[in-house]
């Protein structure tokens, strides 16, 4: 009888042991990581990965993929490999791509309040109407982006004539075939000049054959796209600037967890910032490059050249803000606000 009652105990105590083992293995197990799948986001962009936006799309990608601890990994798809210029925006409603980063200049007439913060209005550099074009938006909500969640904006620093002959005034700007897109393009046929719309791909080769004699952008393509080996005059009058606005749709976003799209809206105002610090830095180095290592000169207008182009491009300003508002939204509210931004960062940044 004893020898049956140490047996039990034994048996017993052998149980609750592994009753207990388990239960803790058990917790153990609960508050490690699992092994789950990352959430993979697609990002689309039109222009070769050299460029400035390129660059900041993988920047962008880089800092999603580190603050979520490899939560969300990004598959990154620049120079249109996914989508293009022309149907980026359309391609992410449709689902072609999770993420697309465009310029809302590259498809004229479907947002029409964007178009007036393109205008040609003197900025100094890039990052004072990248933060005017961010608050901009975050104020006024177009409609134009109610289907979109946006995720950053900015934009390049002023456009400028790059051109194989000098322009230094009207008279040499006067049916002047030059590349030209959006607002920009409006600009250059009001001071009399031959916009002619094509991808800057095209750039190179039209410039090389002479089909256009320049072309009007912000100046790092001077180096990224190597146009210095082509142009030589840089004339000094800023022509508007080229908006870039990184979207996915509404259900994409709301399918994220909330930790995710905490991420990502932290990086929102940081990407306008650390785009367009970049460019106005980029543009530095290239202009000494290209002036050192092509000869490429900047022409100054004069005072009174000047003040001629100003005049010109006062009705481009009312035409498309009276656009705005003939289809119901606060262009004029817009611009107003624009220059009380305008005002305020200059002071600030400049």
């Amino acid at each position: 009888m004893k020898k049956k009652i140490i047996i039990f105990s034994i048996f017993f105590t052998l149980m609750i042991g592994m009753i207990t083992g388990c239960g803790v293995g058990d917790k153990k197990t609960s508050t490690e990581p699992t092994n789950t799948k990352p959430i993979v986001l697609t990002y689309a962009f039109f222009a070769p990965a050299g460029t400035f936006p390129a660059l900041q799309m993988e920047k962008w990608a880089e800092e999603v993929v580190k603050r979520t601890n490899g939560k969300v990994k990004v598959d990154t798809f620049p120079g249109g490999t996914l989508l293009t210029a022309n149907n980026m925006y359309i391609g992410v409603l449709e689902g072609a791509a999770d993420i697309g980063l465009s310029s809302p200049t590259y498809e004229p007439g479907r947002f029409p309040l964007l178009a007036i913060a393109d205008l040609p209005l003197s900025y100094p550099n890039a990052k004072i109407p990248s933060l005017i074009y961010w608050e901009l938006t975050q104020e006024f909500q177009p409609e134009s982006l109610a289907e979109y969640k946006v995720i950053t904006m900015f934009t390049t620093e002023p456009a400028y004539i790059q051109s194989i002959k000098p322009v230094r005034n009207l008279d040499d700007l006067r049916g002047l075939e030059l590349r030209a897109t959006g607002t920009i393009g409006q600009a250059l046929q009001a001071l009399g000049a031959a916009p002619i719309g094509m991808s800057m791909a095209e750039v190179g080769g039209s410039l090389q054959t002479q089909v256009i004699k320049g072309y009007v952008s912000s100046r790092e393509v001077l180096k990224d796209f190597m146009f210095a080996e082509r142009v030589k005059y840089v004339t000094d009058y800023p022509l508007g600037q080229v908006s870039f606005a990184a979207v996915m749709t509404k259900e994409k976003w709301n399918s994220l967890p909330p930790d995710v799209q905490k991420v990502i809206d932290e990086l929102s105002v940081e990407m306008t910032v650390w785009a367009s610090e970049y460019l106005d830095s980029h543009v530095k180095e290239v202009m000494n490059w290209a002036s050192k290592e092509h000869g490429v000169q900047v022409i100054t207008l004069t005072p009174e050249e000047k003040a001629k182009w100003d005049e010109k491009l006062i009705p481009l300003q009312n035409k498309i803000v009276g656009e705005a508002e003939a289809k119901g939204l606060p262009g004029q509210q817009f611009i107003e606000r624009l220059f009380e931004l305008r005002e305020d960062y200059i002071n600030k940044y400049q």
